[in-house]
């Protein structure tokens, strides 16, 4: 059974369930290597145990967890694609399109930074 099929079933509106199961296939196929978690009620990707992306669904969106330390440095990438956000995540309406470069930016970046990091989350 895949880690997040019950997630996945357990989302009711199908277009957000289908949303939700496009962005999670596109990340495992793009990013092979990844291993996939589910904790925190949310499906997330680690790289050798440390996080690297996660993902949550509330009524009107996505929200996507690049970890604060991306957030800090590239906000205005989310803003320029039309998202708004919190300290951090960002979050993809359903009536929005996924910037998918944009996602790829944000898990190549947290792979690289986060090569030699040996704890789930970055340490401050």
């Amino acid at each position: 059974m895949d880690e997040f099929e019950d997630f996945l079933l357990n989302i009711e509106d199908e277009s957000h369930r289908k949303r939700m199961a496009d962005i999670i296939n596109w990340v495992s196929f793009t990013f092979p290597n990844l291993k996939k978690r589910f904790a925190w009620k949310q499906p997330m990707f680690t790289d050798h145990g440390t996080f690297i992306i996660g993902f949550s669904v509330a009524n009107k969106h996505i929200s996507v967890a690049p970890e604060e330390k991306w957030m800090n440095l590239f906000v205005s990438k989310a803003e320029g694609s039309g998202y708004t956000h919190g300290t951090r995540m960002f979050r993809i309406g359903f009536d929005q399109e996924v910037d998918y470069d944009l996602l790829k930016e944000i898990i190549e970046f947290n792979i690289e930074d986060k090569k030699d990091c040996d704890t789930f989350w970055r340490k401050k």
